[in-house]
């Protein structure tokens, strides 16, 4: 995925998001209107608190349409992972907005329970009004959700079920308004406490779930079970450690270390990882963004090799060693450096020896000529024509 296709996929994103939210913007402040109009008319509190949480969600339409034209800008110098947490941070937004609203209409309620003259008798038009916001809101809901579900939007995701909040809350309107109706007219301020609850809880879980994201926790255990079955899948690869994940709005991005053959040359080695960066990317929707580590080694409780000195000083030690080799030989020396140690490969010509009956007695004098280097515990030799 390059830099000018995920530019494109933000931008169509963004549009989506924007195509949603304003369709479920008209028809919040078109029920917002009708209830508490409605309400106020009919005498039905539990309409007018319902008319109040459409309002609100008018309001976090708004919220949702300015979070999503920023968190979809590209990524800078400032924010080089992108702009997606100003969604996560909206989301969160929008969940203490709900418990706010739950706790203003959950007062107003219990206020009224305690004082019967100030509960109201609503009339027929008011409970009409609540059965159409029921299949409107609905109807919202499910729209919504759709796109937040193709788009991974969490913050529309929230908006859906603010959406949902308000349809269930009607609901629990309509009970309540059917109920004083019938001569029970403590039952229109009951649903409307009812209601506060459900807002209330909706909220809270929307604070949760974004609070965990904001804090780089990781994805699910499932996911993470498929995201490892597609790094095994890869040749080459021996074994996963450090395997780490985080989100960012709709996004996940993962960091990984492999171990491969310690022998491979490194660009083999990077062209394992980078096999395993595309296959996560290509396979895992939710995946964005691959960091590969390449490791000889298992070093996720330390790295063994970390005291041993740096091929310069490594290679003047061989040299006082082996003063009869050619400085050219010694420069193409391969050096590893595993289980704390340095395994040293030496290719050299044929030509430095007058018969190749002599390799083997050389070789020996080699290796007997760096025995007293503590840190090398291997030397390999080939001759090549």
């Amino acid at each position: 995925m390059n830099a000018t296709s995920n530019t494109v996929d933000q931008q169509l994103r963004y549009k989506s998001v924007r195509k949603v939210t304003l369709i479920g913007a008209a028809a919040d402040f078109l029920l917002g209107t009708a209830k508490i109009i409605v309400g106020w008319l009919a005498n039905s509190q539990a309409l007018i608190a319902d008319g109040i949480h459409s309002f609100s969600d008018l309001f976090t339409d708004f919220f949702v349409l300015y979070a999503a034209k920023h968190a979809h800008k590209e990524a800078d110098e400032d924010h080089p992972y992108g702009h997606g947490r100003i969604e996560t941070l909206a989301t969160v937004g929008l969940g203490f907005i709900l418990i706010i609203v739950a706790v203003g209409i959950a007062y107003d309620s219990v206020r009224r329970l305690n004082d019967p003259g100030m509960l109201l008798a609503p009339g027929l038009l008011a409970l009409i009004i609540a059965i159409i916001s029921v299949i409107s809101k609905e109807w919202i809901y499910h729209y919504t959700m759709a796109a937040a579900r193709r788009l991974r939007s969490e913050m529309l995701m929230a908006n859906a079920w603010h959406s949902r909040s308000d349809a269930i809350s009607s609901i629990v309107v309509v009970i309540g308004i059917a109920g004083a109706m019938h001569g029970y007219p403590y039952l229109d301020a009951v649903a409307a406490v009812v209601v506060a609850v459900m807002i209330a809880k909706i909220g809270f879980n929307l604070v949760r779930s974004s609070s965990k994201e904001l804090i780089d926790t990781a994805l699910d255990p499932e996911k993470i079970k498929t995201i490892r079955g597609h790094i095994f899948d890869i040749n080459g690869v021996r074994s996963i450690h450090m395997l780490r994940s985080r989100k960012s709005a709709g996004d996940a991005f993962i960091d990984v270390h492999i171990q491969v053959d310690p022998r491979l040359s490194v660009s083999e080695g990077h062209q394992i990882g980078d096999a395993v960066r595309r296959r996560l990317m290509d396979e895992v929707d939710v995946v964005t963004d691959v960091t590969v580590h390449i490791d000889p080694e298992n070093d996720e409780a330390g790295s063994p090799c970390n005291d041993l000195p740096f091929r310069e000083a490594v290679l003047d030690e061989l040299k006082q060693c082996w003063p009869q080799l050619p400085l050219s030989v010694i420069e193409d020396i391969t050096l590893h450096y595993l289980s704390g140690e340095i395994h040293v490969e030496l290719d050299l010509p044929i030509g430095i020896l007058d018969n190749t009956s002599e390799a083997k007695s050389f070789i020996q004098q080699l290796k007997q000529a760096v025995s007293s280097i503590p840190y090398i515990s291997e030397v390999q030799v080939k001759f090549k024509a």
